[in-house]
């Protein structure tokens, strides 16, 4: 049994602690006790408050600047956890490993860091952590969220189970849910235009193939959701991916948008409201995409009014026993649902869900190592076990030939 401390406090946070608490309730996981904290201690009281009522589960909060180092690691002292899940920003990646490194206490996050000041997606500065937290005795998992995470154990789950090799896979993700504004983001603005607005990248061939921000276009018909434009992008586990297997030729990330969203963007870009570069404004400097932040709908304030599914998961197209085939392994998660289990959204839920059983993976040993670690270098089985149990079905299927495309 062992004691989390959760930092953060938004949507992936309310439904990590949600599931967190069933498990403590149903008496059978590695959970004792959760800590939640974040630099708004109300945010994290309503949550404990959700928790309570929903699960009879009483959940600690606490106030703590995710920033501040010394502070952090007063706190982790303080309350000795076994385990660290980081579900704040991630910008604030680094300074929470200082801390579980100044404490020898084991790391885990959804989302890989980026600098404040450019929109850098990629994981040398937490891969630089892997000798220090090797000589502390300690483990950092990195990415356990949908995507990156669930991706990348669907991925190493074909391979074990149903492929000699992995030739080309694609990554596929779908929000078919509809939250009633006219712009809006279903996980933090600021790191979702980020992501949004840089460059494409994918891995072909043994290299990286760059291009501008969304210009490549493929319509997929996504169960349960119906057609949808998807437009290919650069994401963090296509790095991870190709580093551990190698073998891959070819992966591709991509994601759909509607087109009033990308018209708002389009205009927003031209306004500089996307910029991440500080501007003057009544004699002080503001980030305009912070501002941006501001004053767009709150994420977590979308679970009541969205409806619809998501679904996301992997293509892949490889040979086993000599024979080629195309398998398509995928979730379809319904926001209706995990509002009225959590009261929150489906985005935030297809990745607060992960980021418990990867918790649960850790504090269990199923999942155990000293240093810095991906998803994809576990044993996939008992994951995709536990996402069946606790709220993320998948299904298999196989596809008549490989993508088009």
């Amino acid at each position: 049994m062992g004691k989390i401390l959760v930092i953060g406090a938004g949507g992936v946070s309310s439904v990590a602690v949600h599931k967190m608490a069933q498990v403590i309730a149903a008496g059978d996981g590695p959970f004792s006790e959760v800590l939640l904290a974040s630099r708004t201690v109300s945010k994290c009281e309503t949550i404990a408050d959700s928790v309570k009522q929903r699960t009879g589960v009483d959940i600690r909060t606490a106030q703590i600047d995710a920033d501040d180092v010394p502070a952090l690691t007063a706190l982790i002292e303080q309350e000795k956890p076994d385990l660290v899940v980081n579900l704040a920003l991630p910008y604030q990646d680094l300074p929470i490993m200082d801390a579980c490194l100044a404490t020898r206490t084991d790391y885990l996050d959804t989302a890989n860091y980026e600098p404040r000041d450019e929109a850098k997606f990629e994981y040398k500065w937490q891969w630089d952590y892997q000798d220090r937290f090797k000589d502390a005795g300690i483990m950092a998992l990195l990415g356990s969220g949908f995507d990156p995470g669930v991706t990348s154990i669907f991925t190493c789950w074909l391979k074990k189970h149903h492929f000699d090799r992995i030739d080309t896979l694609d990554i596929l993700d779908c929000n078919g849910g509809d939250h009633g504004q006219h712009f809006a983001t279903n996980f933090n603005p600021e790191i979702n235009i980020r992501e949004v607005t840089a460059n494409s990248r994918h891995w072909e061939n043994g290299d990286w193939v760059e291009g501008p921000p969304l210009t490549q276009k493929q319509e997929f018909d996504f169960e349960a959701v119906g057609p949808k434009n998807m437009y290919l992008m650069y994401h963090e586990e296509i790095e991870s991916l190709k580093t551990h297997l190698p073998e891959i030729q070819r992966i591709r990330f991509w994601m759909t948008f509607g087109d009033a969203y990308l018209t708002h963007l389009e205009v927003l870009q031209n306004v500089g409201m996307t910029r991440i570069d500080p501007v003057m404004y009544e004699g002080r400097e503001i980030i305009p995409l912070q501002f941006l932040k501001a004053v767009l709908p709150e994420p977590a304030s979308l679970g009541e009014t969205t409806k619809g599914n998501t679904n996301i998961g992997v293509i892949a197209t490889g040979v086993k026993d000599g024979v080629e085939k195309t398998l398509y392994v995928k979730n379809i998660c319904s926001h209706e649902a995990a509002f009225e289990e959590t009261g929150n959204q489906g985005v935030s839920y297809t990745t607060g869900v992960p980021a418990m059983i990867g918790a649960a993976m850790m504090l269990s040993s199923q999942w155990k190592g000293h240093g810095v670690f991906n998803m994809e270098q576990f044993d996939p089985d008992p994951f995709m076990e536990m996402l069946n149990q606790h709220g993320l079905p998948w299904k298999l299927e196989e596809l008549e030939a490989p993508l088009a495309f």
